[in-house]
């Protein structure tokens, strides 16, 4: 018999690895569109980061869906229930139905409104408009794709779901390729991204809903989205509400400290916009470990294994801080090479190397936090804590501390920066007190 150790080694490998290929790859699409617009235009490129804000508070609703859903769905795949994942991915769709229209319907018709929200350049507004409107149909086709990628996951279809994930990444950086530097007919820049990205989105959509439904191993049937059951809806909402919450705030607070700095000048936007893509690839792993934690942890949870669950949640905390220095050796380690392989202006590329070598000590604590909040906690159904822990660092530290620097005492970018990105290190040692208290060893579904 394997000892709980060597299990996890195995469900490490099988799960994990083709989440953080995924998640990779999934960082790469806006990653395509910055680094090919940065080579024309720059304020083209940070149109594009700044649009992409949008898109970022849109996985923010979606996301608190499928967190929960795979909060459910770890658990009662852990139990061999599937008339009840069923009935989940009934309820899920339905909710996911109004947020496609809704982040369809704000890009596609106000998004002058939208880019005047992080800038007051007029020539990136201007950029923005064009890459939104195109763009805002895939916000909508997006949302339907993380639906079912989550269900994916949590059936033992992790590698399907990797598979379309790096599909549809590399399609997207052919399509913008062609259409952004007119390969075939006119160039089309910030326009061009946004059509290859949408058309990406639609295939993404399309092939996820295919080999789900191929495998019919779940299937999603009208009565289950139509009445998805009044007790499965309360429970759900209870453990999700307060994920919705956590990701709004810490969502809408990352979107304010954009803005904040988007008021700082073109040059700090810039520089701000390529940091924030560098951290989001160098942390696929920390994210794949926060997304495997849910699966690990909430399979045993589901099949009554406390003392199990216990034990993969300890060997996911040792291999988060493992994960964490090694980011942020990585992410300084490549820093001069960013700077030189982006085309900004001089001002812009001091403040892009001290940036990035600032983000050495954050990496290990969006690696902690990250895994043991969105993972470990989410798995046990203890969410109310991250959005208590996340909601206050956020606003109550963070952006009150990083408005006033930037715009009453009027300290310099780098130093707004330094303390806009103190957050993941505020909250560690609660986060670490809370975990060892293991409220979240317990199931929730019956």
């Amino acid at each position: 018999m394997l000892s709980d150790k060597t299990e996890f080694k195995i469900k490490l490998i099988r799960i994990i690895l083709p989440i953080t290929l995924q998640n990779f790859m999934l960082a790469l699409l806006p990653v395509s569109d910055c680094l090919m617009l940065a080579t024309l235009d720059q304020d083209s490129m940070s149109a594009v980061s700044l649009a992409g804000q949008l898109f970022l508070i849109m996985t923010l609703f979606t996301n608190a869906l499928t967190a929960g859903a795979g909060m459910f769905a770890s658990q009662y795949w852990g139990n061999n229930d599937k008339a009840s994942i069923e009935k989940l991915l009934g309820l899920c769709f339905l909710l996911t139905l109004p947020i496609a229209i809704i982040f369809f319907c704000f890009p596609f018709f106000f998004p002058k409104t939208v880019m005047q929200i992080y800038t007051d350049e007029p020539a990136i507004i201007d950029y923005g408009i064009n890459y939104l409107v195109i763009v805002a149909p895939g916000f909508a086709f997006e949302c339907f794709t993380m639906l079912y990628h989550i269900f994916m996951k949590n059936i033992d279809m992790v590698k399907e779901s990797a598979v379309i994930s790096i599909i549809t990444c590399l399609m997207n950086i052919a399509l913008n390729a062609v259409f952004i530097f007119g390969l075939i007919g006119k160039p089309l820049a910030e326009r061009g991204a946004a059509l290859g990205t949408t058309l990406s989105c639609l295939f993404a959509m399309v092939l996820s809903i295919a080999l789900f439904t191929g495998r019919k191993i779940i299937r999603l049937r009208l009565k289950n989205i139509i009445r998805p059951g009044k007790d499965l809806f309360k429970r759900f909402c209870k453990y999700s509400v307060p994920i919705l919450g956590n990701s709004l705030g810490w969502g809408i607070g990352f979107t304010t400290i954009t803005i904040i700095m988007g008021h700082l000048g073109s040059d700090a936007v810039a520089a701000n916009s390529i940091v924030a893509v560098a951290k989001d690839l160098i942390s696929c792993f920390c994210f794949a470990l926060a997304s495997g934690a849910v699966i690990l942890v909430g399979n045993e949870l589901g099949a009554g294994q406390l003392e199990r669950a216990r034990n993969y949640g300890r060997y996911l905390c040792h291999l988060a801080i493992v994960s964490g220095i090694i980011s942020g050796v990585v992410l300084a380690a490549l820093a001069p090479i960013i700077v030189r392989f982006v085309n900004l202006s001089d001002r812009a590329s001091y403040y892009l190397l001290i940036m990035l070598l600032m983000c050495i000590y954050y990496m290990l604590g969006r690696s902690l936090n990250s895994t043991i909040i969105s993972g470990i906690f989410t798995a046990g159904g203890d969410t109310r804590f991250g959005f208590i822990c996340d909601t206050i660092t956020m606003w109550v530290f963070i952006i009150p501390a990083g408005a006033l620097a930037a715009f009453y005492f009027d300290l310099p970018v780098l130093w707004v920066f330094f303390i806009l990105n103190l957050d993941e290190i505020i909250k560690l040692p609660v986060v670490y007190l809370h975990y060892i208290k293991y409220k979240w060893l317990k199931t929730i579904i019956k």
